[in-house]
């Protein structure tokens, strides 16, 4: 039977959103976030060890963002997972508009609502973190109607699957692991986009399309720096960009980096310590 090793991670003092977006940059499958820290998932036969989330954690305190932490580690057998995870996922009111939740939570939705259902799973995107909010409102502003669009680093779709809601015409979802894939594509399902939404296991380098009127990507600075090139070979002349999974901190070395692309920064957004950037081909 598959197993995961589940850390549970304290600091003091507590800031899970910053500790949950720094840890994605390790090989996991899942965090959740409590009200005392958070719990890491990650699949025994990957090489992730509480030394690995140790050397995050002390340059935390380094650049004194926390003071202490403490890391317990347990061994979780597949099985458990949906229970561990159910225990904490809840309904997310994202904007006045846009409400995110699972399956089996109940929701009476308000008019005008557009009600995404997300089963994260082992997939990042519940709605929890900053940075999946912030690219939300900004999608929320920036859809007009009949886009195509490009979801990057895509989890668990709940980008993808917003923009078509909001009235974009097709998008498509990419992702290096193959259990955001399928978890993806069960998302899909569940909102009945599989004609407009689609997810597909490939990295941006990998897919011919081209010409995209907005692309989002909610990953983190190092990654955005890497397919900064690419992405600006897919979007279209005036065509829009999304990004965030970044630091406040982050911001100048982005901006650095797509300006000299010729990209134009037309939006910041920030949420505590996280930022969401727009920007607009010229």
């Amino acid at each position: 039977m598959k197993t995961f090793k589940k850390f549970i991670i304290t600091t003091k003092p507590t800031n899970n959103d910053l500790v949950s977006g720094l840890l994605w940059q390790l090989d996991i499958d899942g965090i959740n976030e409590t009200d005392n820290g958070v719990i890491v998932f990650a699949n025994s036969s990957k090489n992730i060890s509480r030394d690995d989330i140790g050397i995050i954690l002390r340059e935390m305190i380094d650049e004194k963002l926390i003071e202490s932490f403490y890391i317990q580690e347990e061994t979780l057998e597949d099985k458990n997972w949906n229970e561990e995870y159910e225990k904490n996922v809840r309904v997310i009111e994202v904007t006045e508009k846009i409400v995110i939740k699972p399956s089996f939570k109940e929701y009476i939705s308000k008019p005008g609502q557009i009600i995404i259902t997300i089963d994260p799973k082992m997939s990042f995107g519940t709605g929890e973190h900053a940075t999946t909010q912030l690219v939300l409102q900004l999608i929320e502003k920036y859809i007009h109607g009949g886009e195509k669009v490009l979801d990057v680093g895509s989890g668990t779709a709940v980008l993808g699957i917003s923009t078509v809601l909001l009235s974009a015409a097709s998008s498509l979802c990419i992702d290096n692991d193959e259990w955001c894939v399928l978890n993806g594509n069960e998302n899909v399902n569940a909102n009945y986009l599989s004609s407009k939404v689609e997810i597909r296991l490939a990295e941006i380098k990998q897919i011919e399309e081209k010409e995209f009127d907005l692309i989002v990507a909610n990953i983190n600075k190092h990654i955005l720096l890497e397919i900064a090139d690419e992405i600006k070979i897919k979007i279209k002349k005036n065509g829009t960009i999304i990004l965030s999974g970044l630091l406040i901190s982050d911001e100048n070395d982005i901006v650095e980096k797509y300006t000299q692309l010729q990209f134009k920064l037309i939006e910041k957004i920030t949420m505590d310590e996280w930022c969401a950037l727009v920007f607009q081909l010229q």
